[in-house]
């Protein structure tokens, strides 16, 4: 699920790869060109140190959502935005802005995204973007914000890994897969898309990423069953790479990730294009489709009744969130 901000499209057809998200991130590549030579000490242990007055900020500094290590060429970013992790504006901006910075950063050739939470890699989107007054669908096709943010870094020419340990759910699940690889902690990690419960249609790519990856069957189970899926069963239908033992899980993402920085980076660009491009393309057009079906469900005034029952059940709530158990108390829908 995803906020309802969007991006406005001409007609049906649209630039599968990289132009679809220029159209949304208008951040310059200049600072990100030397980051890898200005990377503060404070910077890489987690905290960037705050500039002097009149003086440009530091390659990835000022975020309160993110913390960052760089290893080499790999970078490792945590999302430290609790309790929740939820997808929020805040979040959202700072994801935007570092999906950019990432995008051109040409030191770095594969990003390990993790989060720095015991319990949540990411809860969901925030309801909050969902309880104002109810909108008319638009007939307008466009993309939603959540969608554009996650295809950035599907489309940004390094490796992206997803380093799950707790649970991905909602906006956190479709996070994952729209990594190019994701290994989760056997009996830490979960994945879910509740949506359906609030009445939404999934809007960051889950409706078409699920099917392309474990086929349309067990896809609507995901979609429609509305239930915690561990890494073990992830890793069967094929939602993930691989789920590994929590202690084991750190030092092969490790290892893979260094591996893959070694090798030439714009070979690594070509094979990502290769793959999308010849056997993808028409992932855009399919996220065009979602976002709109997206906004007819938005558009029914059932969805901001269950939305506000289900914050006073527990939603967003910490203890609440761990197995969502407030979604088991919400009412047929009539």
């Amino acid at each position: 699920m995803d906020s309802d901000e969007r991006i406005e499209t001409e007609g049906a057809s649209v630039n599968p790869r990289r132009n679809f998200l220029r159209q949304t991130v208008a951040l310059g590549s200049a600072a990100a060109v030397v980051a890898g030579a200005a990377r503060a000490e404070g910077s890489q242990a987690g905290g960037a140190a705050s500039q002097p007055s009149g003086t440009a900020a530091a390659p990835y500094s000022n975020y309160t959502c993110f913390k960052f290590r760089f290893d080499g060429a790999v970078a490792y970013v945590s999302m430290d935005h609790g309790p929740l992790n939820l997808l929020d504006e805040t979040m959202s901006a700072e994801f935007e802005r570092l999906g950019a910075e990432l995008e051109f950063d040409d030191s770095v050739r594969v990003v390990v995204l993790q989060s720095a939470l015991p319990d949540f890699f990411m809860a969901h989107s925030g309801l909050g973007r969902f309880s104002g007054p109810v909108k008319p669908a638009s007939r307008s096709r466009s993309f939603r914000l959540t969608q554009s943010l996650y295809e950035r870094f599907r489309n940004m020419p390094k490796v992206t890994i997803a380093k799950v340990e707790g649970r991905a759910r909602g906006g956190g699940s479709e996070l994952a897969l729209a990594m190019d690889m994701c290994f989760a902690a056997i009996g830490k990690a979960f994945f879910r898309q509740p949506e359906v419960a609030w009445g939404f249609v999934p809007g960051g790519g889950s409706t078409q990423r699920l099917p392309r990856q474990m086929g349309r069957q067990r896809a609507l189970e995901v979609l429609l069953g509305s239930n915690d899926i561990s890494a073990e069963l992830a890793d069967h239908y094929g939602y993930i790479n691989r789920a590994l033992p929590p202690n084991e899980l750190g030092p092969f993402v490790d290892k893979l990730a260094h591996r893959i920085a070694s090798f030439p980076p714009y070979a690594i660009a070509h094979i990502k294009t290769a793959v999308d491009v010849g056997a993808f393309s028409s992932i855009s057009e399919g996220l065009l489709v979602e976002a709109h079906e997206s906004d007819l469900a938005l558009a029914n005034p059932q969805t901001l009744e269950r939305v506000m029952l289900s914050k006073k059940l527990g939603a967003e709530n910490y203890q609440s969130e761990l197995d969502m158990d407030f979604l088991a108390k919400m009412p047929p829908a009539r």
